[in-house]
This record gives C-alpha cells, structure tokens and sequence, in this order.
C-alpha cells in the first residue's frame, strides 16, 4: 500500500495545477487497478496518468518532474521509467530519425555508461551537437524490453558545459552456440505512439490500447556457451544482418502466407545451431547486440558485422 501512496502522490504533483484531483483519489483508482483487475502497478500508473492527460488536454511531454528538484544521475543507474531526472552527459551519436515527429535522437555517455535519447519536434528543443557536452535539466526515463532511455521535453533546461565528459564503456560480451529463438522474435508490430514504442500484444498496446501497429523486426535468442545461458536482443538493423531477411520481405512472407509466424521460422532455420559472439550493454536479463560475429559452424575468421541499436 505504501508503494501505491507513493505512486498516487507523484501522480497528483504533476497534475495538481490543471486538475482537481486528490491524492486519496489516485490512490483509489491505483488500488482498483491493482488488486482488483491484478494490473502491475507500474501499467496501472501509466493507464493513470494518460486518462488524467486526455482529461486535461496536454501532451504527455508538457508534465513536468513534480515534487520539487530532480536527482543528478549517471546514466547506467537509470533503471527505472516514468521518473523525472538530471544528467551531466556527452552527446556521443546521433542517427538518422525514423518520423518526423522525432527532432533528434542519438547517445548520451557519461563516466558510467551511454543511454538513448529521443527529443520530439513539437518540444522545439536546441539543436544538440555531437561531441560536445551537456547539462539537462528535467528529463524523463522510459524503458521497453529491459533497456532504459530519456525523453527530452518542452520542460527541458539544456546548457552547453565547457568540459569534455569522458565517457565509460558499459559493454559487456558472450558467446556460445545459438540454441533458441523465444516467442516475440521474427515480424512484430510496434505501437505509432510517438512517445512509445511498446510491442503489440493481439494489437494491444499496454498503454494506449489497441492501434494500428507499425511493423518491425527483432530476435531473441539464447546463447549456450556450455556453462551458462546468455539471453540477447537484435534490433532490426542486427536482425537483417544476422538473418538475411530484411523488414520489407518479411513483410511480404507474411501476407503471402497470412501468418506472420513463418518469419520467425525462417530465421530460426538460418541461425540455430550456430556460434557467435556477441557484444552490447546489458539491460535486465538481456544483451542487446551491438556488433556481433558469426564463430561457426562457418569459418571463424568471418568479418566483424556491426549493428548499431536503435
């Protein structure tokens, strides 16, 4: 119960200025949510906050942190979404936005590690440069399939710092052979939701309910080195390169057979049995493959295939 207080307490912090709402209010809704449908509490909050966002009108980035100031944290201690934090952080790289509506997104580095962020286009943000080094102020955590990103938003404070920010390397790395692809890999769909990328389940989204999905590509497999298992993630960028399939003949795999799960099964045939190395941050149980290298059955000395995470 604690926890549901501490929830319906934050909630009431961002919207008590637009909405007359009272924390015993959320609290009740949090325990409706909770104990009588068995919602996490963590879904339940964000079914929460978007009603009380349509109620008010806004947009999920015009909320600002609530509660008074933010804690300056690294960007590998960020393991947990929804919540309003600072950073002191290195602009690192920047990629090719897949929508318009997204300004910028890229890497953000620190002493600890890197972090993704995404900055929208309707927050009219400054231009961030790669290479050079930042303040934020007020940013916002997300996280989907165990790894964590920040949102820049319109509450956004960004100054420029005249340090270099030196960056750590928080990559880890196994091998082993490829004995699993598991369920939620090969053709999948996505939530439009500009600031949600969620896979659909039976074209749900947890958070904004059934929409029309966009299509992507990932695999989650499991590595055998013999003594252990290692769970990894490949994006689609990975996905194509590991498997030879790309987004757009998957796509038409599936409707010719109308059924997206011959896909995965295709690529199941091109990669089981086989070993690879695999190297990439670690976020939850799982590695998301930055680069990989195919180890056998093939030759070993095959080329390094590098795939940047989007």
């Amino acid at each position: 119960m604690a926890d549901l207080r501490q929830h319906a307490e934050s909630i009431h912090a961002q919207f008590e200025d637009t909405l007359d709402v009272s924390v015993e209010e959320i609290e009740e809704r949090m325990e409706t949510l909770v104990d009588e449908y068995k919602v996490p509490a963590e879904e339940a909050r964000r079914s929460i906050v978007s009603s009380y966002l349509d109620e008010a009108g806004m947009d999920r980035d015009e909320l600002g942190g609530g509660g008074g100031g933010n804690d300056l944290v690294q960007a590998a201690d960020v393991d947990e979404d929804e919540q309003w934090v600072d950073l002191r952080v290195k602009l690192v790289d920047l990629w090719e936005p897949r929508s318009d509506a997204i300004s910028q997104v890229g890497l953000l580095g620190d002493e600890s590690g890197t972090i993704k962020f995404v900055s929208f286009t309707t927050s009219e943000l400054p231009t961030l440069e790669e290479g050079k080094s930042y303040s934020l102020g007020n940013v916002v955590t997300d996280e989907y399939e165990g790894r964590y990103s920040v949102k820049l938003n319109r509450t956004t404070s960004i100054q420029e710092l005249d340090e270099d920010i030196e960056v750590g390397d928080d990559s880890t790395e196994v091998e082993g052979a490829l004995i699993d692809v598991q369920r939620g890999s090969g053709l999948i769909k996505r939530c439009p939701e500009e600031d949600c990328t969620r896979v659909l389940q039976n074209g749900r989204c947890s958070e904004h309910g059934e929409v029309d999905g966009e299509f992507d590509l990932r695999i989650k497999a499991v590595l055998d080195d013999g003594e252990q298992v290692h769970e990894v993630i490949f994006d689609q960028e990975a996905t194509e390169e590991l498997t030879g399939v790309e987004l757009e003949e998957a796509k038409q795999m599936a409707m010719d057979a109308l059924d997206t799960s011959v896909v995965a099964d295709e690529m199941k045939a091109e990669i089981l049995g086989l070993y690879y190395r695999v190297r990439g941050p670690t976020f939850g149980r799982y590695v998301l493959a930055d680069e990989f290298e195919r180890l056998g059955p093939v030759d070993a000395g095959d080329a390094l295939i590098k795939a940047r995470s989007m």
